[in-house]
């Protein structure tokens, strides 16, 4: 799960990396650039509920053997792309392939290991995808500088197939429940109803919006204001995601080794989050990089709080759907605000930007405080 999360942001992070060069070859502007992500964002919106109830019901490894073919084509596919339309589309299929990303892991970790294991289980599972931000940026430069914007595509799409080849062998009982979790009888699910599922959405939506932000734009920001060249962005980009991956096992260690204490834990990432709004004032490349570190860290912390927070709520064998939820509702806001921050970057308007990406989290943690408070006097089970 580690290693299909991992690949499953390479494919999906390359276009970010790449962006500033298929831009100018295909003469798109920022504001086209985020409705591209967005066209992922709204059919991983969709995949990811859709693709939780199908492992769910049918199991984590066909699943997941459908979903990683799928995405892996698609995303070879974008080295045919050529201008708005055949992105667009080309994006819309990686992201609902990619739906199966994230509820994959957490029905693995939840069938797969018992209650006090799963913070840090979830963590690996989980990390991937911030680990494969990171590395992204090392592997797909030298790609593209060798072999252009295309060759990177083709050769990033090739990892997903590599993979389907160790899942076979791998995933071979990845769906036989541990027998005291088969004993534990079934209770409540979630419903649109119930205040939790509101709670955990506001979250991890919210709680964690600007990480789209700074994933898709950190290279066209860089560019715009450094005047970082694609060689020089493969060297920086890493440094971004590195916090996000730290905030995987900071968060799931210490969930595991002193309990869920959310309340305090959520404040703290909100309160990480804030100096983000003043990223554009910072002098230098050196200090915005680490605010990115810094920030990623934060937000990244609302993913793994909420997951571990409603797993607590809701029991394990709705996990599936839970993280498609989460997952999903993360990816609306992202394809809302994009074409805004788009926007905003065609017309130089970082400080703006910056700024209203950091009222989300706030906004976010808020909303877990009142709805979490309604919460706690209902027995849902868990």
């Amino acid at each position: 799960m580690l290693l299909v999360s991992l690949i499953s942001y390479i494919d999906r992070n390359t276009l970010a990396i790449l962006a500033p060069k298929i831009l100018a070859d295909t003469h798109l502007n920022a504001e086209q650039y985020g409705f591209i992500i967005s066209c992922f964002s709204i059919a991983y919106m969709v995949g990811n509920p859709v693709w939780g109830r199908i492992l769910d019901r049918v199991g984590v490894r066909r699943g997941m053997t459908a979903a990683v073919g799928l995405w892996s084509l698609a995303a070879g596919a974008h080295a045919w792309a050529n201008g708005f339309w055949s992105f667009g589309v080309a994006r819309a299929v990686l992201g609902a392939g990619e739906g199966a990303t994230f509820p994959g892991g957490l029905r693995t970790v939840t069938q797969t290991l018992p209650p006090s294991k799963r913070g840090r289980g979830l963590a690996i599972a989980y990390s991937g995808g911030s680990l494969g931000a990171m590395i992204t940026p090392l592997i797909v430069t030298p790609l593209a500088l060798r072999f252009g914007w295309q060759g990177a595509f083709l050769a990033t799409s090739s990892f997903g197939f590599i993979w389907l080849i160790l899942w076979y062998f791998a995933g071979r009982n990845v769906d036989v429940r541990p027998s005291a979790e088969a004993r534990k009888p079934s209770v409540g699910g979630p419903s649109w109803k119930h205040p939790a599922v509101w709670a955990y959405i506001s979250a991890y939506a919210l709680g964690a919006a600007p990480l789209g932000m700074i994933l898709y734009y950190a290279s066209l920001y860089l560019k715009a204001r450094f005047h970082y060249d694609q060689a020089m962005l493969g060297r920086v980009l890493w440094i971004p995601p590195l916090g996000w991956e730290v905030s995987y096992f900071f968060w799931g260690i210490i969930l595991d080794r002193i309990g869920p204490r959310f309340r305090g834990m959520f404040l703290a990432c909100t309160l990480l989050s804030l100096p983000l709004a003043w990223m554009h004032s910072m002098p230098s490349a050196g200090l915005v990089l680490a605010e990115m570190f810094v920030a990623m860290f934060a937000l990244a912390g609302f993913v793994v709080l909420s997951v571990a927070w409603v797993t607590r709520v809701f029991p394990s064998e709705h996990s599936g759907l839970l993280s498609g939820i989460g997952a999903g509702s993360w990816s609306a806001v992202v394809a809302l605000t994009s074409p805004e921050f788009g926007r905003l970057f065609d017309h130089s308007g970082y400080a703006t930007a910056f700024q209203m990406a950091t009222v989300f989290p706030v906004v976010g943690y808020m909303l877990w405080r009142v709805l979490e408070r309604r919460c706690r006097f209902l027995e849902v089970g868990g």
